[in-house]
């Protein structure tokens, strides 16, 4: 009962503190602009919505004499009344909402950081609204994300401190793509050779020369390094693709396909027939060089592999005699091995 009387007696205090705040915030528009005003509104509401839901839940508590669930939060041993804490929350998640609808994107980071403890969430909003040094700021000194934090600072055109902190992170090719996009192409270049020698290094031939070709301007390297990759036996076939793909004039790479072929070793002819078979689509003017090659490479090794006898289909795609004959040849090799 004497608990009861104090949150009544409380609460009449409460809102006569109220009527008296508010009548000096409204006094304040003599002496200060509107929007220092309505930024004292806001916080003054953000506390009394807080204080009246306290009011709320105690006078709950009043009349339901079982003790609410309680947490612990902060690391301090404080409990909190769960309901407490779900309701005070939702009052701020719903605040920090209307904050970002009326593009409000600060005061809602403020929402999120200050009295939700979530740090990710105001640096994604100032990033969303286009604050994009404020959001990097938040990125790296409370969220620890070096990686969101450059990005930001990109967005924000702020290179240079993009790049000290992709040097970190060790993430070169973007290095050099900001050197590139402030014309250092010295140093351009020199963190596009650290990324062109990593991926030699893990042999990712195909990688490498994609770097040379597209962030070099170097396409005569690219294609050694692919011709490397096809002799090394590294990435083989999508070496000898790419190279092939590379060279746009039917004439020379009708030249190419026939001195590869002749400089291939026999343990890889059996891969240079995979590639013959896209480079017969490309052209019709390469159909007559593919297939004789493909034929030679089929008549070397049916003894040793006679199921190669079906890539002849792939090179006489319009041909049911072709087609007969390789049934042909299958159905009679099967009866030699019964006998």
């Amino acid at each position: 009962m004497k608990k009861q009387k104090f949150i009544e007696k409380f609460l009449t205090a409460f809102f006569v503190l109220v009527i008296f705040k508010l009548i000096a915030i409204f006094a304040q528009l003599s002496q200060t602009d509107l929007s220092t005003v309505i930024g004292s509104l806001f916080k003054f509401i953000f506390f009394a919505a807080a204080a009246i839901v306290l009011i709320v839940l105690l006078q709950n508590q009043e009349k339901d004499p079982q003790p609410p669930p309680t947490k612990n939060y902060g690391g301090g041993g404080l409990s909190i009344d769960t309901s407490l804490f779900d309701k005070l929350r939702s009052i701020y998640e719903d605040i920090a909402r209307k904050h970002i609808e009326d593009n409000e994107y600060k005061k809602a980071a403020i929402v999120y950081m200050n009295l939700l403890k979530d740090n990710y969430r105001a640096a994604a909003t100032l990033e969303e609204g286009g604050f994009y040094n404020e959001a990097a700021v938040v990125f790296l000194k409370k969220v620890l994300s070096k990686a969101d934090a450059a990005n930001c600072y990109v967005k924000a055109k702020q290179y240079d401190k993009a790049i000290i902190l992709y040097k970190e992170l060790q993430q070169k090719e973007k290095v050099g793509d900001l050197y590139k996009e402030i014309n250092d192409s010295e140093n351009a270049l020199i963190f596009y050779q650290m990324v062109v020698d990593d991926y030699l290094q893990s042999h990712q031939m195909v990688k490498a020369s994609l770097v040379y070709r597209n962030k070099m301007d170097k396409p005569n390297e690219a294609q050694q390094i692919l011709l490397q990759g096809w002799k090394e036996n590294k990435e083989a076939f999508n070496c000898l693709q790419n190279y092939f793909a590379n060279i746009s004039e039917i004439g020379q790479l009708e030249k190419e396909i026939q001195y590869l072929y002749e400089n291939t070793s026999p343990d890889k002819k059996i891969v240079y027939l995979e590639a013959m078979k896209i480079e017969f689509k490309k052209d019709q003017r390469l159909q007559k060089s593919t297939r004789n090659i493909a034929y030679n490479i089929i008549a070397e090794n049916i003894n040793s592999r006679s199921e190669i006898v079906n890539e002849l289909k792939h090179f006489n795609p319009d041909d049911d005699v072709i087609l007969k004959d390789i049934s042909r040849y299958k159905t009679g090799r099967n009866r030699m091995f019964r006998y």
